[in-house]
């Protein structure tokens, strides 16, 4: 197998590079001069090319997949970073490696490490019964607390005693799909500690609470719509398994172990809105502007994760089913991810100065004519189709600005275009496994217990139909 990825990396590698080196050199006299509108549609090459690894690697090599996914993700980073070395020169490239590691891949690997390693000390002990009544009580809690604690946060609080509830089930998969649309995605609708596109909204100005009160509706109107589906859907699963449940032995009392975690899994929201909240200067880092309060959260994040790493028992997160293979994998997909997806995003940044079909995405979410006007809708399901593949925080960024980048304008008299762009944002994460954060390490988490998870694709073909029919209505009913 090693043998087959050398071959693989030696055909394609060059034609990769003699795509790019065809286009323009151009001249890298400032570390900022990195164009999107200047990129052909080509330099999406590699980012497409993790993703299409992450689909099918799994499915027709897994253990090639499982030992070498690191490597994987390395490969296609380099067929973007050494592009850009040859178009651009080395201090652009530095630049936006820095730009794009110091600022989102740092604070978000750290941010999920936290939540991780913290909720994986927090341990719900005894006997719970894996019924469809107990899975439905455990969706509507995590959605609940998705937007008060993080979607991270809930799903890492809650997937494991979810996941042992109903270690005696044969058909989970559908338990974990639900569990990703629901408390992984459409529950941090409502404030900015749920998600981290409506946090950079925050700190552009959007009030706290903006969200509760013009997402609540939307946001019901999707959870009751799913909550319905699963609990009839699991109350025929479960009739049809072929064993019976097993019966509490009273061995062990129904209770919470490591409930000191729950004070650190608190000091987490609590660091992320001191970041939002606090100025407390700037720095720069090759040019890359950095903050002192962005600082003293990060390390506030790992004093939180070594604290509880230190007086968790072992034995605790053994019977947890805790390991750190779910974070190691996240990060190393991820690595590769942010920075292939440093073009893609420099395009839609651009509007429509970029290349190709990005070049239209601004057309499509304006009407035409000397003074163009918002279409919602479109804003809704174009924000949410990019989110879905590319990062979410960043995209809701790129149209927040598109729409005029005032706070103050959107909360009020755009308050139907800063709903489409929010919810679309939130919403559609849920469509791909790399849409939000929680999404894959909730995934791997599930894979580890056992459970035989899609691939990226045969996930889609769950999110796109029982999903896009209820996002349509959303756009009917609401936006």
């Amino acid at each position: 197998m090693k043998r087959t990825l050398s071959k693989i990396s030696a055909i394609f590698l060059p034609i990769i590079l003699l795509l790019f080196i065809a286009q323009p050199a151009f001249a890298a006299e400032s570390a900022h001069s990195f164009d999107g509108g200047a990129l052909s549609i080509w330099w999406v090459i590699p980012f497409a090319g993790i993703l299409l690894s992450i689909a099918i690697f799994p499915l027709v090599a897994p253990d090639f997949w499982h030992h070498h996914f690191g490597k994987v993700s390395a490969f296609w980073g380099a067929c973007m970073l050494i592009p850009m070395l040859l178009s651009f020169g080395f201090a652009t490239t530095l630049y936006e490696v820095l730009h794009v590691y110091l600022l989102e891949y740092i604070p978000f690997i750290i941010l999920l490490f936290a939540l991780f390693t913290i909720s994986g000390g927090i341990r719900i002990k005894g006997y719970l019964k894996g019924t469809p009544e107990v899975n439905t009580l455990f969706l509507l809690i995590g959605t609940i607390l998705a937007s008060w604690m993080g979607t991270t946060g809930a799903a890492m609080l809650l997937i494991r005693p979810m996941l042992r509830a109903n270690q005696w089930r044969e058909k989970k998969v559908h338990m974990v799909v639900f569990f990703i649309f629901l408390v992984a995605n459409v529950g941090g609708s409502l404030t900015p500690l749920g998600d981290p596109p409506l946090f950079l909204g925050f700190l552009q100005g959007v009030d706290f609470f903006w969200t509760t009160q013009n997402l609540f509706w939307e946001m019901s109107f999707v959870v009751v719509i799913l909550l319905v589906i699963y609990y009839f859907w699991d109350r025929y699963l479960f009739h049809k398994e072929p064993m019976d449940q097993p019966e509490d032995d009273g061995k062990e009392p129904l209770g919470i172990e490591g409930a000191f975690n729950i004070i650190l899994l608190a000091g987490v929201p609590a660091a992320v809105l001191f970041s939002g909240v606090y100025h407390l200067g700037e720095f720069t880092v090759y040019d890359v502007h950095m903050t002192v309060q962005s600082v003293i959260r990060d390390v506030t994040l790992l004093i939180l994760s070594w604290l509880s790493w230190v007086l968790t028992s072992k034995e605790s997160r053994a019977a947890n089913g805790f390991t750190w293979f779910p974070i190691q994998e996240v990060g190393k997909l991820f690595a590769g991810i942010f920075i292939t997806i440093i073009a893609p995003i420099a395009m839609l940044k651009a509007g429509k100065e970029g290349e190709g079909a990005l070049q239209m995405v601004n057309d499509l979410v304006f009407t035409g004519g000397p003074n163009p006007e918002p279409v919602n809708g479109m804003f809704f399901w174009v924000t949410g189709t990019l989110s879905a593949f590319l990062d979410n925080a960043p995209t809701y960024l790129v149209f927040f600005n598109a729409a005029g980048g005032q706070a103050e304008v959107l909360m009020n008299e755009l308050s139907q275009t800063l709903v489409a762009i929010s919810s679309g944002a939130v919403f559609f994460g849920a469509v791909t496994y790399i849409g939000n954060a929680p999404n894959f390490m909730v995934k791997s988490i599930a894979e580890t217990s056992g459970v035989d998870m899609p691939s990226f694709g045969g996930y889609m073909l769950w999110s796109v139909g029982i999903l896009c029919p209820i996002y349509l209505l959303v756009t009917w009913l609401f936006i």
